[in-house]
């Protein structure tokens, strides 16, 4: 089979962050604003460009399909997602839907035979980054986004999913068709920057994923007594902020010290304090909880324990607590079978490479509910992942690339 061209996925990635919504630190694309739509027709302009047919359902996920010889045959599918987190870098994502691309025009110019079809997809939103909902495309096709639901979530503006995807033109008539049920989709390999640094520390190309951890996220609301700084006294004080302090040690500590897992991480990403005034004890405060891990029992127990924590540093400190829980996403096993084909085309390759867990998620978490799936990785530079300082050298993506094309084209052929 032909070889993945570096400069060819060069220019795609470089092209497809001209569209950024704050090139003055990194590159943002929200989806569903002007500058991820213009994405969108970038990216679907390249598909056909490469002879791909191109379709698009009612949230969103846009499939480009190279045809099979057998099209009743369930399709093997690769992609991922080209929004971003705010701030961001250009390769999150963007690199498993251009390898992705690149993979299908190997295998059509290769003039390689498949029986089935193979689809590229990009996947609608897998950051929570609007509408604080992740993976919203793929978590859609695994049945766990209904339509009732697009009316119930919501961006910072008050807009609901379901009224943008409306005014944007998208036939919601047929929002039902987007599930997808076991055997719809025969297999898929998505392709995706590693967002640690264990492969360049290790001195590894390939990353084979084993299983990809699954996130619980909640958002915690401390409720205490707006007093004066000057006027309270350390010992009558309800301090909403100091309580939501103790509370991000304790859960920091809870998974420092879980020995139930593989891997494990909690991380409280988001702080609110009110009322923000540098002479006010904080009346209220508010912090977002990330809980990951790749045994789902594991991180239940973790979440409840946290829980009850807050329980007791409500007595503790006279504060009230209370959650809103948004997700509790059930971590994914990687086909043991395709991580075998891809190990061989990596030996075949001769590029180093090691087994390994995702504690990031990806749209294949989701996917993994309906079909097989395997992932690939290519080194990240430093580790440095959802940064501007992001960095996967081209070469690489093009390595992973060329494993990706192999592992397709035989997928397609079972």
């Amino acid at each position: 089979m032909k070889k993945a061209d570096p400069g060819r996925i060069e220019k795609h990635l470089k092209e497809l962050n001209a569209f950024n919504s704050t090139p003055e630190c990194g590159t943002t694309r929200v989806v569903f604003t002007d500058v991820e739509l213009k994405g969108r027709e970038y990216v679907k302009g390249i598909m056909r460009g490469t002879g791909l047919a191109v379709k698009e359902d009612s949230i969103g996920n846009v499939f480009a399909t190279l045809p099979g010889s057998d099209p009743s045959l369930a399709p093997v599918w690769t992609g991922s997602h080209i929004d971003t987190v705010l701030c961001g870098g250009m390769f999150d994502g963007m690199a498993g839907v251009f390898g992705g691309i690149e993979a299908l025009r190997l295998i059509r110019e290769s003039g390689i035979k498949h029986k089935r079809d193979i689809s590229a997809v990009v996947y609608t939103s897998e950051e929570p980054t609007r509408f604080q909902v992740s993976c919203l495309g793929s978590r859609a096709m695994a049945g766990d986004l209904t339509l009732e639901d697009t009316k119930g979530i919501s961006d910072k503006d008050g807009n609901t999913l379901y009224d943008v995807l409306c005014r944007l033109g998208y036939d919601m008539g047929r929002f039902g068709e987007i599930k997808r049920g076991p055997g719809s989709v025969y297999a898929a390999v998505e392709l995706h920057v590693e967002q640690n640094r264990r492969l360049e520390d290790d001195g590894r190309k390939i990353g084979i994923v084993k299983a990809i951890c699954a996130p619980t996220n909640f958002d915690v609301i401390v409720t205490g007594v707006q007093s004066h700084a000057g006027g309270t006294s350390m010992e009558a004080r309800r301090d909403a902020y100091m309580a939501a302090c103790e509370l991000a040690l304790i859960l920091e500590k809870l998974a420092r010290e879980n020995t139930e897992s593989e891997y494990t991480t909690a991380t409280v990403g988001r702080v609110k304090v009110s009322p923000g005034s540098v002479n006010a004890i904080p009346g209220r405060c508010e912090f977002s909880v990330d809980i990951r891990d790749v045994d789902f029992e594991s991180k239940r127990k973790l979440t409840e324990r946290f829980l009850s924590e807050c329980a007791a540093v409500e007595l503790r400190r006279g504060v009230s607590v209370s959650h809103v829980m948004h997700n509790q996403d059930i971590p994914l096993r990687c086909s043991e079978e395709i991580s075998g084909i891809i190990e061989k085309y990596v030996k075949t390759a001769g590029l180093p490479y090691e087994k390994m867990i995702s504690g990031p998620y990806h749209d294949s978490m989701f996917v993994g509910r309906f079909a097989p799936v395997g992932m690939i990785f290519v080194p990240s530079r430093n580790g440095i992942s959802h940064s501007p300082e992001e960095w996967t050298d081209f070469a690489e993506i093009a390595a992973g690339t060329d494993v990706l094309a192999e592992t397709l084209a035989e997928l397609a052929n079972r």
